[in-house]
């Protein structure tokens, strides 16, 4: 393939990838809530492929992950609003990193590194009501 038919195609492709500021104020970073649940990977989300939901832009990989999210988003958006399961069980709402995943039950959770993933994996049910306790004092 000539340079002149690979630049356009870069273009569409480099158009579609967040850019670091705008991925900022995407609900997850930009990463797309139906590939938590359908592929177990965190996988970016594309700059075209979004829709609202409380507030929020979500983005997705495909047009179909996006369908099944608009048709039950619960199912779909990380629990505790994404906030990092572990800290929220010691008291303290941060954010989750997006990357860092876990899958209980039916449900995905976000931790704020890879050492809080495995610190929720070896105590699944003791963090998930401890964070449980301080989501209902903090939620408005």
């Amino acid at each position: 393939m000539s340079l002149k038919l690979l630049k356009p195609l870069i273009f569409v492709l480099l158009a579609s990838l967040p850019s670091a500021s705008l991925a900022q104020k995407w609900a997850l970073g930009g990463y797309d809530p139906v590939a938590y649940v359908t592929r177990d990977q965190a996988v970016p989300g594309r700059g075209d492929i979004s829709t609202k939901w409380r507030g929020k832009d979500y983005h997705f990989a495909s047009n179909e992950n996006r369908a099944l999210f608009e048709s039950n988003p619960r199912a779909y958006t990380p629990g505790f609003d994404g906030l990092c399961v572990v800290a929220l069980a010691e008291g303290r709402a941060e954010p989750g990193d997006p990357r860092q995943f876990v899958t209980i039950g039916q449900r995905v959770y976000l931790t704020g590194s890879s050492a809080r993933k495995r610190e929720l994996l070896e105590r699944p049910r003791k963090i998930l009501m401890e964070a449980k306790g301080m989501w209902v004092k903090l939620r408005p």
